[in-house]
């Protein structure tokens, strides 16, 4: 099995769940995760924000505001099997963004509505896997409510519906009053099962702070899980040098994966910012070769 970075199509679409997280962690801190909304235009409106991503480096596309009860990509041909015909179109592993909600959480700002297609209940976890996602990841949009507890709660009910990978944390504070980063919270989702920890990337939310990261990181890889660190508070619209020190800051921590966000037009951050993320994280080399590899290997 190859690292993922170096993988081809043919090697990377064959990956079960298991060998797909190994070929993260043998990739040594070196991929990207781009965030794409897919109920807006695409930035080039013939095709789709996955395969613009994938172009400019990405290694894993994560599909948000997909309502697996009635999934629609924008600037995707008509299928009646989205996610399967664009994993085939990017040749990448594709995720799918579920919300779960917690109707009893505090929240410091107006609570926004979430579709029942788009939160973690059981009938949308069962449904993401009929789609064809390789991984879910837990996580809230601003507004929705989500909490670490819920987040938990839905990893358990992951493990027993989801046979893909799962990734589990939050970004930013999706509404909830709570902490965003809380080490219980870490320690709780690995427990119930987490695949990989997502967090904030440092640089991204008021006073997390590198050491604390690295913390992070070392209780999760003890644990036998991966950290994808994440830039999803709209910093993926920001100039190239805010992109190469969120990398670089975060790389030196530990992270497995580098998520970079949707807050740009169309869904979809700016394409040389992910393109620079990539850039910094793996240098040319490999940055070439992912932009330049056939998916028909």
């Amino acid at each position: 099995m190859k690292r993922l970075i170096s993988a081809d199509t043919s090697e990377i679409l064959g990956f079960t769940p298991a060998e797909l997280k190994q070929s993260i962690r043998a990739s040594e801190g070196r991929v990207v995760l781009s965030e794409n909304i897919t109920v807006l235009i695409p930035q080039v409106t013939d095709i789709t924000n996955a395969e613009i991503a994938r172009a400019f480096g990405a290694d894993l596309i994560l599909l948000n505001f997909l309502d697996v009860d009635h999934p629609y990509i924008h600037g995707l041909d008509e299928t009646g099997d989205p996610v399967r015909r664009l994993r085939e179109l990017v040749g990448r592993p594709v995720g799918i963004n579920l919300e779960p909600v917690d109707t009893a959480a505090a929240m410091h700002e107006e609570r926004q509505d979430v579709a029942p297609g788009r939160r973690a209940l059981r009938e949308s976890i069962v449904r993401a896997g009929e789609l064809g996602a390789d991984f879910l990841c837990l996580t809230g949009n601003p507004g929705s409510g989500v909490s670490n507890a819920q987040i938990t709660e839905t990893v358990r009910l992951c493990r027993e519906l989801f046979d893909g990978l799962v990734i589990a944390g939050k970004m930013h504070g999706a509404g909830a009053a709570e902490s965003v980063v809380d080490r219980q919270a870490v320690e709780d989702h690995l427990a119930a099962g987490a695949d990989i920890i997502l967090v904030p990337a440092v640089g991204t939310v008021p006073g997390f702070t590198l050491d604390e990261l690295v913390d992070i990181v070392r209780t999760v890889h003890a644990r036998g899980g991966l950290v994808m660190t994440t830039i999803g508070t709209s910093q993926e619209t920001s100039d190239p040098a805010t992109i190469r020190r969120i990398a670089h800051d975060n790389k030196i921590a530990g992270a497995d994966i580098q998520h970079i966000g949707d807050a740009g037009p169309g869904g979809l951050a700016d394409p040389m910012n992910i393109y620079t993320l990539s850039e910094t994280i793996r240098g040319r080399r490999h940055t070439i070769s992912r932009m330049a590899r056939s998916t028909r290997r």
